[in-house]
């Protein structure tokens, strides 16, 4: 699964959803972690706080958590409508035991709520029912 960091510098979860100048996207397994890319977004000058939703949507739409320092109660809302969990973690908390942790947990037995969004990751991938190819 795709799994994305808010980031300022790659290294840590130091930014807010809204804000975050850049995302951290790494393939995660059980047998442990990769980094996809890093995704910078663009500064849009005198963007509204939908189109700086918008813009971080299409950045990470295709990763099934999100880890973020804070979120707001409608960008969690539409990121949660697209598939995505959002993680909130401590200010500063290094990408690196995050994903350390990530990996530990689905080595094991996931949490609940990490069970839950494999198994939609699952479904998504099986059975493209009502998707149209083409």
């Amino acid at each position: 699964m795709k799994v994305a960091f808010a980031t300022d510098d790659g290294s840590r979860v130091n930014a807010h959803f809204g804000q975050s100048p850049m995302f951290a996207v790494y393939n995660v397994t059980k047998a442990g972690a990769e980094l996809v890319e890093l995704r910078r977004l663009s500064a849009v000058p005198n963007q509204d706080e939908a189109g700086k939703i918008d813009s971080r949507l299409d950045s990470v739409g295709d990763c099934t958590l999100i880890f973020i320092m804070q979120i707001g109660a409608s960008a969690a809302a539409r990121v949660t409508r697209r598939k995505i969990m959002p993680v909130k973690v401590a200010f500063g908390s290094p990408i690196e035991e995050q994903l350390k942790r990530l990996v530990e947990m689905l080595q094991g037995k996931p949490p609940m709520w990490l069970a839950k969004v494999l198994r939609a990751e699952e479904e998504n991938e099986g059975g493209e029912e009502g998707g149209t190819h083409g």
